[in-house]
């Protein structure tokens, strides 16, 4: 009888020790999963013709590859910059289409490209006469880095951007706009200390926080939400310095001063559209909204072209001034 609470005291340890080896092993994996972009995947994910699989895309790749191969056949200027937080290697495609003082900033979405996110962007922005740049984030493309921060650090990446462009071409007018991550990313600066040259913002699909998003996808996909993602915010704390906490685009905008439309498709199944309608709801600067309807993720400017182009236009004109 006196070995029983050696016994049950040994029991409990084995226990802890199991549950402690599992919470790491959770820990490491979703960390992977969510956040860790290796070389080999950037490599496998810098081809910017890769298909979205979902159904809802049947129609709109085929749209996609044509402006993507006009995109990459066009002339531009290869710009590399170095992050003013951690010193991680930036690159961006610059293309001048006119002597317009009026410059879009494009930030991609999720393990997404420039060029493939972007396309919809750049064809506006070429038919127009309006100067864009298009950015591989961090993590992604030919910027360095391996980690995605959900719009915790890439948000001073575009602080960085805009001051590059402000400091190049004195006297521009910025427009910052964004796809999904990209989205989230200049909302999430929309109340850092931009340049007075950044005029406006649009974010397409943006999602309002890193929790909300990386809860939500869990979720879909059977892993316990309330589990993983206080284990990921550790990992992250512990392997790369960052707090997913720190900022959020639906928080930031709250606090803006700068003019932001919100774009959202209404048949968006990854990043919900009353996302999008909270997002416009908080902002507390100068706002607009454009529902897509029947548009998926990332895909509202195929969707409805003319409605997509028309409010962009009208927004940047009424902030940048004619281009």
């Amino acid at each position: 009888m006196k070995k029983t609470p050696i016994i049950i005291g040994g029991v409990a340890a084995a226990l802890t020790a199991a549950a402690a080896s599992a919470a790491a092993f959770v820990a490491d994996k979703t960390y992977r999963v969510t956040c860790l972009h290796t070389d080999e995947q950037k490599e496998h994910d810098r081809n910017p013709h890769i298909e979205f699989g979902n159904e809802q895309y049947a129609d709109i790749n085929p749209k996609l590859h044509g402006i993507i191969s006009s995109a990459e056949e066009a002339p531009f200027e290869e710009i590399r910059i170095t992050s003013s937080r951690d010193g991680t290697e930036l690159y961006g495609r610059l293309y001048i289409f006119s002597d317009s003082p009026v410059f879009n900033i494009f930030f991609h979405g999720y393990r997404g490209t420039a060029l493939r996110d972007g396309c919809g962007g750049f064809e506006m922005c070429r038919e127009n006469g309006i100067n864009a740049l298009l950015v591989d984030q961090r993590a992604n493309g030919n910027s360095g880095g391996n980690v995605i921060t959900f719009g915790i650090l890439e948000r001073y990446d575009c602080l960085d951007w805009a001051n590059y462009i402000s400091g190049r071409f004195p006297g521009c007018k910025i427009a910052l706009s964004g796809v999904s991550l990209g989205a989230a990313t200049v909302l999430n600066a929309s109340d850092l200390d931009l340049p007075e040259n950044v005029k406006c913002i649009i974010g397409d699909c943006g999602f309002t926080s890193p929790k909300e998003i990386i809860c939500k996808v869990a979720t879909e996909q059977g892993y316990p939400a309330k589990l993983c993602y206080p284990l990921l915010k550790l990992s992250c704390k512990l392997r790369s310095g960052f707090d997913l906490d720190e900022s959020s685009a639906i928080e930031a905008v709250s606090r803006t001063k700068i003019p932001i439309l919100i774009i959202h498709g209404d048949d968006d199944r990854y990043v919900p559209f009353e996302m999008g309608e909270r997002l416009y709801e908080a902002c507390a600067s100068e706002k607009q909204f454009l529902r897509v309807h029947g548009a998926p993720h990332a895909a509202s400017y195929m969707v409805d072209k003319e409605a997509y182009t028309k409010t962009s236009l009208d927004f940047i004109r009424k902030y940048c001034g004619e281009f």
